[in-house]
């Protein structure tokens, strides 16, 4: 079948490679793509904000299925508009994509279902916020309630940190986004992402992942979109996952169900895992980013069956997934200053050379060609090196020699992503001995 993704970032380069992969695709589209997705399939230049020119895409070359990708379109209801047009599409409605899309909702829909989570209050007034802040103490959590692109959360050390949040955010400073917020609980513990496949009634785990937030090593700097991730999750063992499952995932398909807004799509939990056992942070509904370059290389089920089974309501036909036995680390390349303004248009070499290591892919995210086709750095994260191996002390060396081929002096990147799952790994065989 013609098959069209939609997004342009790694996690869309990912989604790429795994769906040629599969015997179901004949062609494979992306809009609009980026120079790693040209790999795979066919970039074409299009304004994905616009539903009609998107369905009229579907009709002109054929399409029989679109993958949707990243949340704002999700959030913008491009699921329902196209299904609306007879074009099949994965991933959830408008009204179940507010899982992602408002914060408050999430909250009060994880307390309506008796869902783990902190507690919260909502707030549009500032000195009302702000009051909160003080009476509650610090450390805090401020939220915009809406899609901010990775900037609209803060862990506010101190009550002053949390006010500053708070006039940025209902000051206008991350627009419509931040007209409304939610300050929470700060959860101690440690965080894990888990993810599920899911078609309205039943969900399919698929598979776990730890991101590293924060910009620099040791967990310090400002929070980002990620700076690397590692898969599986060495934190979550049999049991815990199971403890998610009952508690958290299948709650929300429950709930969601009930509220007759049914989920279907990727659920992405974000997780504290704290002495109180797991809490929800917060939903994605679709596949994360860094993440999907951790957990799609490991996936060995045709992922097109996987998600055509989810949208048609027949999840059971699908028996189980099937993974590598071999763990993986994903390492971000991001422009110097980012998560601030950064420089675009810096020359990258190399890319080719590490991609030709063993078991070792350049996701490709924020990239462009320059006049002479040359790639160039076009945003803040640009690259994601993910290598499999053996162990994950192997997967991160491998990871970092494929850091280590690729020539951008512009570029940053953290030295210690994976480093919990390497010291557990280490501790492991350390009791074995």
């Amino acid at each position: 079948m013609n098959i069209l993704l939609i997004g342009s970032g790694g996690r869309e380069h990912a989604l790429s490679q795994a769906i040629v992969a599969s015997p179901l695709c004949a062609r494979l589209l992306i809009a609009p793509g980026n120079p790693g997705t040209a790999e795979h399939g066919t970039n074409v230049a299009l304004d994905i904000s616009d539903h009609q020119a998107v369905a009229e895409l579907c009709r002109r070359e054929v399409v029989e299925f679109v993958v949707v990708g990243p949340e704002a379109p999700l959030v913008a209801g491009i699921v329902d508009d196209l299904e609306a047009e007879g074009i099949k599409v994965f991933g959830p409605t408008r009204a179940a994509a507010q899982l992602e899309g408002s914060k408050s909702f999430t909250k009060e829909f994880a307390r309506d279902f008796d869902i783990p989570t902190a507690a919260f209050a909502r707030f549009t007034d500032p000195a009302a916020a702000k009051a909160y802040v003080r009476d509650t103490g610090a450390p805090i959590v401020v939220k915009a309630d809406g899609l901010a692109a990775g900037k609209g959360v803060v862990v506010a050390e101190t009550v002053e940190e949390a006010e500053a949040a708070i006039d940025l955010m209902l000051g206008g400073g991350l627009g419509l986004a931040g007209a409304e917020i939610v300050v929470e609980e700060c959860l101690f513990g440690e965080e894990a992402s888990v993810f599920a496949l899911c078609d309205g009634t039943r969900a399919l785990p698929l598979g776990t992942a730890q991101d590293h937030k924060r910009a620099e090593d040791g967990d310090r700097g400002p929070n980002t979109g990620g700076m690397g991730a590692y898969s599986p999750a060495t934190l979550i063992t049999p049991e815990l996952d199971e403890e998610i499952m009952a508690r958290i995932i299948r709650p929300t398909l429950d709930g969601m169900r009930q509220r007759g807004t049914p989920f279907v799509g990727i659920l992405y939990a974000g997780l504290m895992v704290t002495a109180d056992g797991p809490k929800l942070i917060e939903y994605n509904v679709r596949f994360g980013d860094p993440e999907a370059q951790v957990l799609l290389p490991r996936l060995r089920t045709d992922i097109v069956a996987a998600m055509l089974a989810a949208r048609d309501g027949v999840l059971e036909e699908i028996r189980g997934l099937s993974w590598s036995d071999f763990p993986a680390v994903t390492v971000v390349m991001a422009t110097k200053g980012y998560p601030g303004p950064v420089e675009r248009g810096s020359a990258i070499r190399g890319v080719d050379e590490a991609g030709q290591m063993e078991n070792v892919t350049v996701f490709q995210a924020g990239t462009a060609r320059d006049a002479d086709g040359g790639l160039v750095a076009a945003g803040g994260r640009v690259l994601a090196v993910t290598a499999l191996a053996p162990t994950f002390a192997e997967a991160q060396a491998r990871a970092y020699e494929g850091i280590a081929a690729i020539d951008w002096p512009e570029g940053f990147c953290r030295s210690d992503i994976g480093r919990r799952a390497v010291e557990r790994e280490a501790s492991v065989k350390g009791d074995a001995t």
